[in-house]
């Protein structure tokens, strides 16, 4: 790999303590190092703003479910279309784009790590087959649990180092990265005709609470020392009053771990509802964002909804379907084996609708209220809330309450009646969009040992250039500047390659899957036990030994070994 100096770059690296520092950042063999020999490839910044790589930590850009929102929209198809230019290949879709449409448009704006939300373990193959055809960014996998049944009968005989075997081979075997639990017990349910309401409540085809598989599973999660937490889709997604459900979901969780939170709850735009019904309807921005103050131990990231069609796809098969009978528009639903389900519909965000419009609001007052930045992660949950190209609008309104201001004038006229939005003076800074972005990301994931979220040597060349100059721009006066500065990267560099320029792909891509391999004690490799096999072979569809992933799936690839406490 050629060696690079970049010059004059102004950066701001939290991980690092660095908070606008003009500087040089010398590259080579894709790493970030000391000093360069004397004649590197040279890039001068010109004192524009310099940035680790962004991370994505939660996203839908791959597998089945990705699949099945393409194929059953082809409007959205027809859109974004874009021709071969250069290495470039054709691309297609809007909210839900091909794997390539999604590598470009997210190295544009500068992410070099993305992660996979949700995946069925049972449908996991495809998911590395499509990570290898995105090939400007990293991509890790968070696998789903929450209708697994051999961790649902352990953790119903209160056998927690059992569940935990049981999480560690099946990570293994689907090379994925995070337990991820979606609408936990509620999503079994479904499989039944069934769902869940309140975290207390036992699930119908097991003597289990949501709350119960949730502490299970944080238990579990902390005995095979995973990188990540337990990442968390709440019970109750998108239901008015569904607020008191989150506020008792965080009260639950423990402070386990001194390098990261314990629990990662994701999208909590949808799940700060007030309001007995849809005639009530408010946010609840403020105790679930009180919660989080009070709550070190607890990292969510937004899931900001914007304004404009999108298409929606969730683990949650009962909220989809409760949405299908909202929109009464294309629907899609269906029951992964053991494991988990699904629902796909399109939808449209409008700004005269008053339901929409105070969610729009509630994704905003979460990253306003939430004091610490390291706390609350900027996504949309792409494309749930919306397309992650929207990501540009979504940080000029954090900077500017001018153009929240703006915005707000132009939605449902009852809004204000329901949300503390427009009180909301706080307006974020550089720093903080850089933690929300990338620094805080990196943390929560647990990557930043892989050299992941900043800039110091040691440190992957991931790296984000923006035409911006930060003593030149107020921001809170010249939003439409944020905007566009933060649409288009200079350079994007990954691995120590410039991947982008001025938002064109100018090479193919080298991208690494990350997944763990738990180590655990002979007396714990599940694979032999006899329980599990027989639950495996009378139940699931394919024999236990074509289950596995073979990494010849995942074209490069980095496992990440940990020690356990079974």
């Amino acid at each position: 790999m050629a060696e690079i100096l970049l010059k004059n770059a102004y950066v701001i690296d939290p991980i690092s303590g660095i908070n606008g520092e003009v500087m040089d950042i010398a590259i080579s063999g894709g790493k970030i190092v000391e000093e360069v020999s004397s004649k590197p490839e040279v890039i001068d910044c010109q004192g524009c703003l310099t940035l680790p790589g962004g991370i994505d930590s939660h996203t839908h850009i791959s597998g089945t479910k990705v699949n099945f929102g393409r194929y059953m929209s082809p409007e959205d198809m027809r859109a974004g279309r874009t021709a071969k230019k250069g290495p470039m290949h054709i691309t297609s879709g809007y909210s839900v784009p091909t794997t390539y449409g999604n590598s470009y448009r997210y190295s544009a704006l500068g992410y070099t790590t993305l992660v996979e939300g949700a995946v069925a373990p049972l449908e996991a193959r495809h998911t590395h087959e499509e990570f290898k055809f995105t090939p400007l960014q990293d991509s890790c996998a968070n696998i789903l649990f929450d209708g697994n049944w051999g961790m649902l009968r352990a953790l119903e005989e209160g056998d927690i180092k059992r569940a935990a075997a049981i999480i560690a081979w099946t990570l293994n075997a689907v090379k994925g990265f995070a337990i991820k639990l979606t609408n936990p017990g509620g999503t079994e349910a479904w499989g039944f005709g069934k769902n869940v309401s309140c975290i207390n409540e036992k699930i119908p085809t097991f003597d289990l609470t949501p709350a119960e598989i949730i502490k299970g599973a944080i238990r579990a999660n902390e005995l095979l020392h995973l990188p990540h937490s337990v990442h968390l889709h709440c019970n109750n997604l998108g239901t008015p009053g569904n607020f008191t459900c989150t506020i008792g979901t965080f009260g639950h969780v423990p402070d386990l771990n001194d390098k990261r939170q314990t629990l990662y709850a994701t999208h909590v735009q949808f799940h700060s509802y007030g309001g007995t019904g849809w005639s009530d309807f408010c946010s609840k921005s403020e105790p679930v964002a009180n919660m989080v103050n009070f709550r070190p131990q607890i990292v969510i990231d937004m899931g900001q909804v914007m304004f404009g069609r999108t298409t929606t796809m969730t683990a949650d098969g009962p909220m989809e379907f409760n949405l299908y009978r909202l929109h009464h528009d294309k629907w899609s639903n269906h029951d992964v084996e053991l494991e988990t389900g699904s629902g796909i519909i399109p939808v449209n965000y409008r700004k005269k609708n008053l339901v929409n419009s105070i969610m729009w609001a509630i994704g905003l007052e979460l990253a306003l209220l939430v004091k610490n930045p390291w706390q609350c992660l900027l996504t949309t949950d792409n494309p749930n809330g919306a397309p992650f190209i929207k990501y540009p609008e979504i940080i000029a309104l954090l900077m500017s309450k001018r153009y929240r201001d703006a915005e707000f004038a132009m939605i449902h006229q009852d809004t204000e009646k329901r949300v503390p939005l427009p009180a909301i003076d706080r307006e974020l800074d550089w720093h903080d969009i850089a933690v929300m972005t990338r620094a805080g990301q990196a943390r929560a994931l647990g990557i930043t040992d892989l050299g992941k979220g900043y800039l110091m040597p040691g440190a992957e060349a991931d790296i984000a250039i923006y035409p911006i100059k930060t003593d030149e721009i107020d921001p809170s006066a010249e939003y439409e500047k944020i905007i566009q500065g933060f649409a288009r990267t200079e350079y994007t560099i990954k691995r120590g390659r410039v991947v982008s320029r001025r938002g064109d792909a100018i090479i193919d891509g080298e991208n690494t899957t990350f997944w763990v391999k738990p180590k655990v004690p002979a007396a714990y490799d599940i694979q032999h036990d006899p329980t599990f096999m027989e639950l495996f072979e009378r139940n699931y569809s394919v024999r236990m030994s074509n289950y596995p992933v073979q990494e010849e799936y995942l074209h490069r690839n980095h496992c990440i070994e940990t020690e356990t406490d079974l």
